[in-house]
């Protein structure tokens, strides 16, 4: 994945991010609130061996350093029984040796001879007390028991408070700012991690990343969603100032220099599932290149559900099939539609054996015919992947436009009717991608969908050389300056 991928993924799932990192800091808020104050107090002691009358220095220096190599052990005593038990007694606290222990800490910083007791306690007077306590009570086990000599000599070992524990002012826990920033850093994290899954289990194509990823032909189309495409299909014709129309005429111009060297191009339009589009796509091709003066026929190919007689506004009572059986002339069923060269040959009445028909030599010769008196022959077929009448179609033609919606197409669908069509040698000419998001990140998805217009390269003298068009994933070469004049 590109950063803009990234980047999209946070864009598309930013509330969820923002709910999950809201959570997290509410979370540390509470779990503050809910928290007990705690209140550490600290007693320090110097811990030195004392030196015989008139000790040199060299008895000075063995000195600290077995004090220095004794306080290591020292600390291991602190909250032993031996120590909390006095201090249990001193105090009268409710609570057992082991108990007590868990509130005693006791370190030593390194290369020093002074160790510091530490008391954890939810009372800031009883933290002091006890903290004082155990120093007391430590160096007279220290000297008086552990380190006394035999006889009545005293201990070598000196240990002495030079701090005693005072009572805290403010509490140690909870740290309110810091669970705040912890809880935010883990609902952040948590809410990153629910937007990755999310696009991991997410199979549905939503960019040409994914399209790229199964194909290599190219997105040379791609139409906006609209919600009122059920009420006015045939928007080229119906609104032809609408972007969305004008997204139509960008993928005319692309299938028009497709391939410059033929005069006649034969396209199927099909889809690997149902509602992806192919239909209208189909529709609003045709009457796109009937605008400019081309000849064109849209056939209906779907024999098990037809759409292009209602679509197209016309009588689908006789069609193709009636061509097929030949009960009919090309004559007697084309049906010119609107005011220029656009014509509509319907599905006529469905038959029992769609695929024996459409992969017959007649159907070759029909569309031969048609090819013969027309600029282009659009065939909307049905899709791929629940019948084989799209790539029996699909062998007749010139070319094959895959048509993707957007959010709705598995990209598993996806790459099983390329793979369908590659099987059977059908060139995938391109893809048109259908119901484009305007709004939200997925909208980035595909480049810059709306930014259409025309506008002129220039070369070193400044003359126009080269059309271009923004469309799908960028600036598109359309068509030359002196083709241009030519036209």
């Amino acid at each position: 994945m590109e950063l803009r991928d990234y980047l999209r993924i946070l864009h598309k799932n930013w509330i969820i991010i923002l709910i999950c990192t809201l959570a997290g800091v509410a979370g540390g808020a509470g779990v503050s609130l809910l928290m007990t104050p705690k209140y550490e107090a600290t007693a320090e002691l110097y811990v030195s061996v004392r030196s015989s009358d008139g000790g040199q220095a060299q008895e000075l220096n063995q000195g600290t350093t077995f004090a220095r190599q004794a306080v290591q052990s020292y600390t291991t005593v602190v909250d032993k029984e031996i120590v909390t038990t006095r201090v249990i007694e001193e105090l009268g606290l409710d609570v057992t040796p082991e108990q007590l222990a868990e509130q005693v800490t006791a370190t030593n910083e390194l290369n020093t001879v002074v160790i510091a007791i530490s008391v954890v306690n939810g009372d800031p007077t009883l933290a002091a007390n006890i903290a004082n306590s155990v120093a007391t009570n430590f160096i007279d086990v220290i000297v008086n028991e552990l380190e006394k000599p035999a006889g009545a000599s005293p201990s070598l070992v000196k240990i002495e408070p030079v701090q005693s524990a005072q009572i805290p002012s403010s509490p140690i826990a909870p740290r309110v700012p810091l669970n705040v920033i912890l809880g935010a850093l883990v609902g952040l994290a948590l809410g990153i991690g629910i937007a990755v899954l999310r696009q991991v289990v997410d199979t549905k194509v939503r960019s040409t990343h994914d399209i790229a990823q199964i194909t290599d032909r190219p997105v040379i189309g791609t139409i906006a969603f609209d919600a009122d495409a059920g009420r006015r299909p045939l928007i080229v014709h119906e609104e032809p100032k609408n972007p969305k129309a004008e997204s139509y005429r960008a993928l005319r111009t692309n299938l028009r220099f497709m391939d410059i060297e033929n005069t006649r191009h034969s396209f199927v339009v099909t889809s690997s599932l149902p509602s992806e589009g192919k239909s209208t796509t189909s529709a609003n091709i045709a009457i796109a290149l009937a605008e400019q003066g081309a000849k064109v026929v849209l056939v209906d190919g779907d024999l098990r559900k037809p759409k292009v007689a209602t679509t197209m506004g016309v009588d689908g009572s006789v069609g193709l099939t009636d061509l097929l059986s030949g009960r009919a002339e090309p004559k007697d069923v084309l049906q010119r539609w609107g005011r220029g060269r656009l014509y509509v040959l319907p599905a006529g009445r469905i038959p029992p054996n769609p695929s024996e028909l459409l992969g017959s030599h007649t159907m070759q010769q029909v569309h031969d015919q048609l090819l013969a008196e027309h600029d282009y022959v659009i065939i909307d077929a049905p899709p791929l992947l629940l019948v084989t009448d799209g790539a029996v179609l699909s062998e007749l033609a010139h070319g094959t436009l895959l048509v993707v919606a957007s959010g709705q197409t598995p990209r598993s669908a996806l790459a099983g009717a390329v793979a369908q069509l590659e099987g059977i040698g059908s060139e995938v000419s391109g893809i048109v991608v259908t119901k484009v998001p305007t709004k939200g990140p997925d909208s980035y998805a595909y480049g810059s969908y709306g930014a259409y217009g025309a506008y002129y390269g220039t070369d070193e003298a400044g003359n126009p050389t080269t059309e271009y068009r923004k469309v799908g994933t960028g600036q598109m070469p359309i068509i030359s300056a002196k083709r241009r004049q030519k036209d």
